[in-house]
């Protein structure tokens, strides 16, 4: 009997042995299994997070610019050869789009309310008179909130050996203060004339830098390597 007794407790001792060795066994497993997700799951979230997927970050660099083509209607008889910048993409339209993808910036024209004539001695004589008479015209809109952006890339064309009268509007209706700008514009044979000037008195608590890319208007079509080289010199 005592014999029976201590048979069936070395049985009973076995077997919840052999049953807490297995619960043992699974809850490691468990632990195993949970430790492999976690690991896939923040494996998943750092390439996600690498790709800029389920990221709300905004670029804190703008290219702002005015171009003409961007700022006319295209009459059915304009002369594409003699006036080869009012035809999209503008000129400076152009070279922002490349600063643009140099860049990864947001991306904004400034346009006028009352477009110009897409007649190029028109254009002329309705700035000369925006600047004879200081005007500031109106904007269709400007940025709602620039103190998001760090640096700005500005780019405008000469108009009068100075500057379209409506990149004064944007610069005026805007805190640039502490900005980085860097300038960027399409010229005749006046070059920059007195724009930079301009420009700077116009935001005065900017930080405007020297180098500035400047191109012909003739040849800013092909310019693309140049002001990308020169985007890249700033270390964009």
């Amino acid at each position: 009997m005592k014999r029976l007794t201590a048979l069936l407790l070395a049985i009973t001792l076995t077997l919840s042995l052999t049953a807490c060795g297995g619960s043992g066994q699974s809850n490691e497993n468990i632990s195993s299994l949970h430790s492999s997700e976690t690991s896939v799951t923040e494996e998943a979230y750092e390439t996600a997070e690498e790709s800029g997927l389920g990221s709300e970050e905004q670029s804190s660099i703008l290219v702002a610019y005015f171009s003409w083509a961007d700022n006319a209607i295209l009459e059915e008889n304009v002369d594409a050869v003699a006036s080869p910048s009012v035809i999209a993409p503008g000129n400076v339209q152009q070279l922002a789009e490349w600063v643009q993808e140099e860049t990864g910036a947001d991306l904004f024209s400034i346009r006028v309310t009352e477009p110009y004539s897409s007649d190029w001695d028109d254009c002329l004589a309705r700035a000369n008179r925006e600047r004879g008479d200081n005007a500031r015209p109106e904007l269709v809109e400007t940025i709602e909130d620039l103190s998001q952006y760090d640096t700005i890339f500005l780019g405008y064309p000469n108009w009068w050996y100075g500057v379209p009268m409506a990149l004064l509007t944007f610069l005026e209706s805007n805190d640039f203060s502490g900005k980085q700008v860097y300038l960027f514009c399409s010229h005749g044979t006046g070059g920059l004339s007195n724009s930079v000037e301009i420009i700077t008195e116009a935001i005065p608590d900017a930080e405007i830098s020297d180098n500035i890319f400047d191109c012909y208007e003739e040849e800013a079509p092909s310019s693309q390597e140049d002001i990308q080289s020169w985007v890249a010199e700033l270390e964009y």
